[in-house]
């Protein structure tokens, strides 16, 4: 038989008085009674729920994404690479390490030299700028001292198994990783990896490899 009770939410067994009782919100509750089971009673703990909850206002969406960190400005890259408008083609780097590994980007803008003739109904980053902004990444770990590079002796020798994923559009941002697989010394040869992502999904990538000359 039901019975409707509006006390405290509770779990009670017949037999284990001594149980607590469990709260979670406010209803009316039932008991159920029978000769041959225990009786149970769920109702309403009114001091739980009662405090006001405040609401979560979302902040801006302008306020929501912050802005890759500078390890390296424009001017710094400058410093290193020689390349200059318009076919340098790093904005900033975001993490360096000499010798081991770079990330930058690239913010492909319509304003790009590329998209008038690439193509004019549908603006999409070359590849092969793809591929040799990704090369200039590659130059920002090898042209360090730590590595024997300098400015003046570095050289893009090749790349394998490039593939292009996805397109890359204007108001995308080109996020580049290059890192150091082996370098033999000797011959001054670099093999690098590449990726390029945008928005987390990677649209090129493959493998490089970087000539240094010796110093005379």
């Amino acid at each position: 038989m039901a019975a409707l009770s509006t006390s405290l939410f509770s779990f009670t067994h017949t037999q284990c008085p001594d149980k607590p009782s469990i709260s979670l919100f406010r209803s009316a509750s039932l008991s159920f009674r029978s000769n041959s089971l225990p009786t149970f009673r769920c109702s309403l703990n009114t001091a739980v729920h009662d405090a006001p909850i405040e609401e979560k206002v979302d902040a801006p969406i302008e306020k929501k994404f912050p802005s890759f960190p500078t390890v390296m400005d424009i001017n710094e890259i400058r410093n290193i690479l020689p390349h200059r408008f318009p076919f340098l083609l790093v904005d900033r780097v975001i993490e360096y390490n000499p010798g081991v590994s770079a990330v930058a980007i690239k913010n492909v803008t319509i304003n790009d030299n590329f998209f008038p003739g690439h193509f004019p109904d549908r603006p999409i980053m070359p590849g092969v700028l793809m591929v040799e902004a990704m090369a200039q990444v590659g130059g920002l770990v090898m042209l360090q001292p730590e590595v024997g590079g300098s400015r003046d002796n570095f050289f893009f020798a090749g790349i394998d198994k490039v593939r292009f994923r996805k397109p890359v559009i204007a108001g995308d941002t080109l996020v580049m990783r290059m890192t150091l697989v082996k370098l033999q010394k000797k011959f001054g040869i670099a093999k690098m990896e590449a990726k390029a992502y945008v928005g987390g999904e990677v649209v090129c990538e493959g493998e490089f490899l970087m000539a240094m000359g010796k110093e005379e």
